[in-house]
Formats: C-alpha cells, sequence, structure tokens
C-alpha cells in the first residue's frame, strides 16, 4: 500500500485545481479518474467566470491564458415579449466584471500545469472504493494495469461528480438529498461563428433562449426543448430558426448562423446533498450540488468549493482544524445561494409546460419591474457576478 496525505477522486477541474493548490503548499495528493485524459477535455461545459474564480486562478498561477484569450464582460441582456431588452451592467452597478472562458480552457490549462509539476494523476482508475472513511486512516482502491492498488492517506476529496462513488459512501443515515427537476432541456449548439458583443437571456412565450460566448469566433447558443426530443431532431436549421424566433428582431438580426460543430440535449435540475462532509471526506463540485445553468453557476460553485477546501487542508496540515471542521457549512452557506438564484433564474425566463397567460405576464411584469428597479437590477447583479467569498 502507497501512502498520500489526500486522495483526490476526480480530475476535473474541481479535483485538478486542488490537486493544484494542495502541490503549491506542498501537500502531497493523488488524483484518480476513471476516463481517460482525452474524455474529460472533450466534455463541453461552462463558460461565464465570476470574477472571483478568476482571481483565484490567477492567483494559483493558471490565468495566463485566460487573461490572453478570455473575454472580459460586464453586461448582460434579458429580452422578452419578443421587443424588449433590458441591460443589467454589474460594472456601473457594483464595480465588477465577469469572464467569458470556457471550461475545457481551463481543463487544458489544469492539466498543462500537471505536466510541468508532475503530478500524481491516475485516469482510467475503474472501480474506485473509499474505505474506513470515519476513522484516521481512510483508504482508497481502484483497478489497474489488471491489478488492484490501495493508497493510504489522511484525507479523501470527492470531485467525482454526480455519478461518482464519493456522494453515495456517505451513509443513507446521514446523507439528505434535495431535488427539483425541471420539465424541459437545453438544446446546445458550438458554432464557428462570430458571437453577440453582450450575453442575450430571453423570455418568450415559444420558449427560453441564450446566446453566449466562448471566443471571438466561437459561439454558444441554447434554446429551451422538451427532454422527449433527441439531437437527431433538431437539424441546424430548425435549431437557427427556433432560436431567431425567440429574439426581439434587432438581436436576430446580428446573430451570423452558421454549421454547428457539437450539438446536445442537457436536462435542467437543482440538486443538493447535505452534509459535505463526513469523517474524513469532503465532497466539492458536482459530487455535491448541481444547479440548472441559468444562472451561470455550476464551475464557480466548484472553484469556491475547492478554494474552501484547500484552505482548510492546508491549515490543518499546520495545526489548525478550524476551516475544516467549518467546511461542510461554510461550502452549503454558498452553495444554496446559488441553488436559489439558478431556481429564480429559470423560473422567470423559461415557459413551463402547464405555464398559463396569466403566469407568461407575471413574468414579464416582473422583468419590467427590474427595468424600471436599479434596486432589483443590483439584486440581481451581485447574484450573478457572485457574493464574495468567506
Amino acid at each position: 500500500m502507497t501512502e498520500t496525505e489526500v486522495v483526490i477522486v476526480g480530475a476535473g477541474p474541481a479535483g485538478m485545481l486542488l490537486s493544484h493548490l494542495l502541490d503549491a503548499a506542498g501537500l502531497d495528493n493523488v488524483v484518480l479518474e476513471r476516463q481517460t485524459r482525452q474524455y474529460v477535455l472533450d466534455r463541453i461545459r461552462a463558460g461565464v467566470l465570476e470574477w472571483g474564480t478568476v482571481e483565484t486562478l490567477r492567483e494559483a498561477g493558471l490565468g495566463a491564458r485566460m487573461d490572453a484569450e478570455g473575454h472580459v464582460h460586464d453586461t448582460i441582456n434579458i429580452a422578452w415579449r419578443g421587443e424588449d431588452v433590458l441591460s443589467v451592467d454589474t460594472n456601473e452597478l457594483l464595480g465588477r466584471q465577469m469572464m467569458a472562458y470556457g471550461q475545457t480552457r481551463i481543463q487544458e490549462d489544469l492539466y498543462a500545469a500537471a505536466d510541468a509539476r508532475r503530478a500524481q494523476v491516475v485516469f482510467e482508475a475503474a472501480d474506485v472504493a473509499l474505505h474506513d472513511l470515519d476513522t484516521d486512516h481512510p483508504s482508497v482502491t481502484y483497478d489497474a494495469g489488471g491489478g488492484t492498488e490501495r493508497i493510504g492517506c489522511a484525507f479523501v476529496a470527492g470531485c467525482d461528480g454526480f455519478h461518482g462513488v464519493s456522494r453515495l459512501s456517505i451513509p443513507d443515515s446521514v446523507r439528505t438529498e434535495f431535488e427539483k427537476v425541471y420539465p424541459f432541456g437545453w438544446l446546445g449548439i458550438l458554432a464557428e461563428t462570430p458571437p453577440l458583443p453582450i450575453l442575450l437571456y430571453a423570455n418568450h412565450e415559444r420558449g427560453f433562449a441564450l446566446c453566449s460566448m466562448r471566443n471571438p469566433m466561437l459561439s454558444r447558443y441554447y434554446v429551451q426543448a422538451p427532454m422527449t426530443d433527441s439531437v437527431d431532431d433538431w437539424s441546424d436549421d430548425r435549431f437557427w430558426t427556433e432560436l431567431l424566433a425567440r429574439l426581439p428582431a434587432g438581436q436576430a438580426d446580428r446573430i451570423v448562423t452558421g454549421p454547428s460543430i457539437e450539438k446536445s440535449l442537457a436536462p435542467l435540475r437543482s440538486y443538493v446533498s447535505e452534509p459535505m462532509r463526513w469523517g474524513r471526506l469532503f465532497l466539492a463540485g458536482d459530487a455535491a450540488h448541481i444547479v440548472p445553468p441559468t444562472g451561470a453557476k455550476g464551475l464557480n460553485l466548484a472553484v469556491s468549493d475547492v478554494r474552501y477546501l484547500a484552505r482548510a487542508l492546508i491549515a490543518s496540515d499546520a495545526g489548525d482544524d478550524t476551516y475544516l471542521d467549518g467546511y461542510s457549512d461554510m461550502a452549503l452557506r454558498r452553495v444554496w445561494g446559488a441553488v436559489r438564484f439558478s431556481w429564480w433564474m429559470t423560473n422567470l425566463l423559461h415557459r413551463f409546460p402547464d405555464q398559463t397567460a396569466f403566469d407568461q405576464r407575471a413574468q414579464e411584469q416582473e422583468l419590467s419591474y427590474l427595468a424600471s428597479s436599479e434596486s432589483a437590477r443590483r439584486s440581481l447583479a451581485e447574484q450573478y457576478v457572485g457574493l464574495p467569498y468567506e
């Protein structure tokens, strides 16, 4: 059996950022990932970074490419009725900005940094199992190269997403799960076309739409679609026709269409598992929570979890367990704030199957109120760009 200080399960952004921060502090760690490296890199995910996430990556020495290629922006537009457009300028309201920089790029940056420091990352680690988590010396086993390996450690960080083993290693008697499943999904495409200069959300009686960006020549677009559909039901022509129909004419006229290079249909749900610590196991990222992408919080929550967890583990190594003992409560305060905001945004902007004309007008009136109230816009803005870390 080999030994390390922290075993990190999952080599996505949460796991690799935690490994990076622990290595910088001199804490030995091993990362286990059940998929191949290329599989992880090929996953298409979020692209809007809170400024706290930007600063965390910079402080970790991971910001060079992000600063060179990322797009700093400070405004989101919200359209409704196919005619009105509300602009929420976060810099004007709060003096704070955001950055458009795709999660795939962050993953590439994290792997490049791991290669440079010769991090211990095991890909295609099969049948990962966590043992003795409620003792002072847990261990993790996995299969690789035709045999079973065991790693003893002081702590286990579960960064392996919703379908990983970490969350389910917490006993049912301890774990409480909260879930809301939305009755629709987001059909998204990537296109090598210039995006709109400002992120645009649209509430429309035909359904929700979103125009976002990855870089100056890569656009990401979404339309609300029933989960009974499949990607095969949506040709590029059908997608573009539906997207443009949900936007005000002045915005639709600015969209540059083109062939999609990636297309997917993703379900929407809100999910939280409590607590985020049991014994020597600590959860971070999608292993503990999932939010609908409407509020642009998924990746940002993973980064905040890791920021808190890295600080806790580093302080514990120096003899102070205060942050370690408070990790779950502290992380969950931020998680539930983001869950509530994402739920609110989802309810505000989508067309629900049982929605009446009354409900549609109520949504439109709330958007009109946002347009008329600086206080309401400020509240939206401070939640969208991310509240300060504890």
